[in-house]
């Protein structure tokens, strides 16, 4: 799970109560430094992957800015000088608003915008280029590409300024990008109905309803002077017959990291998923190569019907390597590097051996290893690959305080650009000399960060299920006094984890900054602990995780006396949501209140209602029908006669991946047994709450219910 009809206004008024007033968190006991609030996670400046120029020598990277007043968003660009040791930032003034920033061969800083100088000009994504000088300098834009009658996605640049590869929702039927006579492929009016069959693979994914018969395509261009040329080549084939109908880049969250041009331009690997009938219940992603002519894509990964992605090329072209799983419909199997020798067609799996799981792939700049990331208990360290022997080396980037590293860049010399954040700080850039110890490069939100009240986080293990050693967190303010309410937080997936890194979201610090301890525990299922360990929870949702969460909570009060396991709440999003639930039922006398977010309430239901039907089949064991058994054991739904805890539900109505009528059903157990309960509704998020007003509002909602319960009903 790793990721419908409105309500009325009067029903979602009535069925929303309005949230109490948030505490006022200057007065926790010992605390002299504001805490962090709810509006300061949101307003954060928020960094984003670097690009860097072929010669390692310039970084453009971008930061999001949330207006503190309107809460509206937008974006800064800058930068850096990396060939100067010591030199900062340089904010850029692009002349159009633009994303997705990308250096060409040719120097230039290429994005994508909606924007043009021309204000009678219609509005649609198009592709442009600037120069760029050392000093920041920006020059006059150029338009690259402007497709007329498609909406332009993403695009990615070949490495010798050749070509480019753009994307976005084309009508299988149609040849080139952009053109304008495609036929539909489901009946037209007179209605505004949308007509599906078993061909068009997903009906609806994640948060939006697919349109029949236009997929994600990716076609390329050749580039003169940086300009496109023609109307595009579908990498896809042109011919629908011989081709193959898919997603590409993959959806809903695939991008530029599926697709990979060789050094000279001359031909493209990417990711795709056929769309067909089976498509629902697959996780066989393949490998694709196509030689730029329209023709029939070539089938690498023939011999695999699990996943394959994220294709990469050695920088002399000779050698495609990409992460793999080996078990198909499972979407947690264990990612490994899997390395192609385009000249003699050897393929092998080079970290069978490594009971690691890589989540990202990138050659060194000389070709000579593989960089990749892997979680690793509750860090996310960076790995060294040797493609000869498959040997994998943790590189010390951050003299052990590794945390969470990403969007790594290996540059030229050995060095190497990347992001770092942790439970307790958000993510800034770093640069790494040698792959030794790196320096901080930016100072997007560490000095704001400074002047709020600090935290200890403190990380633990113990003996869970079946006598296994179980790690956990605790997070709380440093500086408390007195006895501290508890809040126990459960991760989603369930195949996650709540790891040293930051989030925007569920975040550790901003929770427990209102005066809690936060205590989260990566139970049976987790990430990060070898593929065993992820492994446990398939057929066993409500078992050993949830005497994994028993035995953490009883060990982290053990550990801080400090923490009062008398208050204390229950907490969780997704498969924590469904957990939370299924607590409610199993444990109901062990707190104060629950707040479920997206929570599985019944198990059939959700399976005949979710998109991506792979993960409840291998989860359980099989479909609904023919794993009946295992679904109804494990279904919180059977057991609300026992329910008695207060609880708050949260809910968004473009939730595909768990509907909200879940939500609706578990709120709708709650008020018919006298329960106190609350339900938020967001009519506009999906299994996530993205939108910063939305933000704002769930986190005031759920402090103010954990406050009811925690600090109001315990002061009487």
């Amino acid at each position: 799970m790793r990721n419908l009809t409105a309500f009325g206004a009067v029903i979602a008024a009535a069925l929303i109560a309005a949230p109490l007033a948030a505490q006022d968190t200057s007065t926790i006991p010992g605390v002299t430094a504001p805490p962090m609030s709810a509006a300061d996670l949101v307003t954060l400046p928020r960094l984003g992957a670097p690009v860097v120029n072929a010669a390692g020598t310039l970084a453009v990277y971008s930061v999001t800015i949330t207006d503190p007043e309107s809460l509206s968003r937008s974006a800064a660009h800058y930068l850096l000088d990396l060939s100067t040791p010591g030199a900062a930032p340089t904010a850029l003034t692009l002349p159009l608003k633009g994303s997705d920033l990308a250096f060409g061969a040719d120097g230039q800083l290429y994005f994508l915008s909606s924007a043009h100088p021309d204000a009678g000009a219609p509005q649609r994504s198009r592709v442009w280029r600037v120069t760029l000088a050392k000093d920041g300098t920006v020059g006059t834009q150029q338009m690259v590409e402007d497709a007329p009658h498609a909406a332009i996605a993403g695009f990615k640049l070949a490495p010798n300024g050749t070509a480019i590869a753009l994307w976005g929702e084309v009508a299988r039927d149609c040849p080139t990008f952009g053109c304008a006579d495609a036929k539909p492929q489901h009946l037209p009016g007179p209605g505004t109905g949308r007509l599906y069959d078993a061909k068009d693979g997903f009906v609806r994914h994640w948060d939006r309803w697919a349109t029949p018969g236009t997929p994600n395509r990716i076609f390329t261009f050749p580039l003169k002077n940086g300009v496109a040329q023609g109307e595009g080549v579908p990498v896809d084939g042109t011919d629908p017959a011989t081709g193959i109908t898919a997603d590409t880049p993959t959806m809903p969250f695939g991008g530029a990291e599926e697709i990979a041009f060789t050094p000279d331009g001359s031909a493209l690997y990417f990711t795709a998923r056929l769309s067909n009938a089976a498509e629902p219940t697959s996780t066989n992603l393949d490998i694709y190569a196509s030689v730029l002519s329209g023709a029939a894509p070539k089938l690498l990964t023939a011999s695999n019907k699990a996943t394959d992605t994220t294709p990469v090329v050695s920088p002399d072209g000779r050698y495609l390597a990409w992460l793999a799983m080996e078990r198909p419909t499972y979407e947690a199997d264990k990612l490994a590097v899997q390395l192609l020798d385009l000249s003699t067609g050897e393929s092998r799996n080079l970290t069978k051996d490594t009971d690691l799981s890589f989540a990202s792939l990138a050659w060194s700049a000389d070709g000579k290893h593989l960089i990749a990331t892997a979680q690793k208990v509750l860090d996310t360290p960076a790995f060294n690959i040797d493609p000869k022997t498959g040997k994998v080396t943790e590189l010390n980037l951050m003299a052990g305080n590794e945390a969470h590293i990403a969007n790594l860049v290996p540059l030229p010399g050995g060095r190497a650009l990347f992001t770092r954040d942790s439970l307790g700080q958000p993510a800034e850039l770093y640069l790494s000399d040698g792959m030794g110890q790196a320096r901080p490069l930016t100072d997007v939100a560490t000095t704001r960060m400074g002047g709020l009240a600090s935290i200890v986080t403190r990380r633990f293990s113990f003996k869970g299920a079946n006598g296994d050693t179980v790690w956990g967190q605790i997070t709380r303010l440093a500086d408390q006094t007195g006895p501290i309410p508890a809040l126990l937080y459960i991760h989603g997936g369930p195949q996650g984890s709540f790891n040293d890194a930051w989030s925007n979201r569920w975040n550790p610090r901003v929770t427990a900054s209102q005066g809690y301890a936060v205590i989260s525990v990566d139970f049976h299922g987790s990430t990060g602990y070898g593929q065993t360990f992820t492994d446990a929870i398939n057929k066993d949702w409500g078992g050993g995780p949830l005497e994994d969460l028993q035995k953490g909570l009883d060990a982290a009060l053990k550990l801080d006396s400090q923490i009062d396991g008398d208050r204390a709440c229950a907490m969780g999003a997704s498969y924590g949501g469904y957990m939370v639930n299924w607590i409610a039922g199993q444990w109901p006398d062990r707190f104060k209140c629950i707040v479920q977010h997206d929570g599985l309430f019944d198990m059939r239901s959700m399976y005949y209602s979710t998109e991506e039907l792979w993960f409840p089949r291998w989860d359980f064991g099989g479909s609904y029908d023919e794993a009946r058994d295992t679904y109804e054991k494990w279904n919180p739904a059977n057991h609300v006669a026992k329910w008695k805890t207060p609880m708050l539900v949260v809910t968004g109505e473009k939730d595909f991946r768990v509907s909200y009528s879940q939500g609706l059903m578990s709120f709708t157990a709650l008020q018919e047994r006298g329960i106190p309960s609350q339900l938020l509704v967001f009519p506009d998020e999906n299994h996530w709450v993205l939108g910063a007003k939305n933000s704002l509002q769930w986190h005031n909602t759920v402090f103010a219910w954990l406050d009811r319960w925690l600090k109001a009903e315990a002061a009487k």
